[in-house]
């Protein structure tokens, strides 16, 4: 959880209280340690906020307090423009609705003098050229959310086909092609498929063990490694 979510939470759980509640008790509210309640409260007094109290007596915070909003600056704007443009029309029809979506919600909030750099044309990506695939995204999201194995058919650079099992961790895009990297059951280690070389791919109701942010630490480990060695 970021800081900022963090104090709007801490503000939410004071509003709540009408007398003075104790530091401990925010802590286990807060799901923090007593230590990040104490300092939490001092960073929201030096914002302004009226939190009557001190350690060992509890803290009330008084009404008519409001953290100030967050707000993006002009090129923060159009960098999220950029990335949801490069989102619509680089991935898929599931995704490019997420981003445009995303872009409504954050115009939806903006002062009008800067709602219309959500639509700035200085900035262009092009469309991803239409290519023969068997990979649905979709599929390779659930799978890697949920931790499912996948099975797949896949053609090495001489044409060989083989049939494997994987562990899907991750998906790279590289200009126009996409990469999926997982663990191999019969490489016994990591590997990154080229989707335009994946024949066939189904989703297994079987989960693969382990956490899969762990599975991404150990490939870029493996990955980095082997820049060092080659570099």
């Amino acid at each position: 959880m970021s800081k900022s979510q963090r104090l709007f939470d801490l503000m939410q759980i004071l509003r709540r209280h009408r007398h003075p509640v104790s530091g401990s008790n925010l802590a286990a509210e807060a799901g923090v340690s007593l230590r990040t309640i104490y300092r939490d409260i001092a960073d929201l007094q030096a914002l302004g906020a009226q939190i009557e109290g001190e350690a060992g007596l509890g803290y009330v915070l008084q009404p008519g307090f409001l953290l100030p909003p967050l707000m993006f600056s002009e090129q923060e704007i159009q960098a999220l423009a950029l990335g949801a443009q490069w989102v619509s029309r680089q991935t898929d029809e599931e995704f490019a609705l997420a981003a445009r979506n995303a872009l409504a919600k954050i115009g939806a909030v903006l002062p009008s003098e800067l709602r219309h750099k959500i639509d700035d044309n200085a900035f262009h990506v092009a469309h991803r050229p239409k290519q023969p695939e068997a990979v649905d995204l979709r599929l390779v999201r659930q799978a890697m959310r949920d931790q499912h194995k996948l099975s797949i058919v896949y053609r090495d650079p001489n044409g060989a086909k083989t049939t494997r099992t994987i562990w899907p961790i991750g998906v790279a895009f590289f200009e126009s092609r996409r990469i999926l990297a997982g663990w191999c059951e019969m490489r016994k280690d990591f590997r990154s498929f080229r989707a335009d070389r994946i024949e066939k791919l189904r989703l297994k109701t079987e989960r693969y063990p382990g956490r899969r942010r762990d599975l991404v630490k150990q490939w870029r480990t493996q990955v980095d490694a082997a820049r060092r060695r080659m570099g």
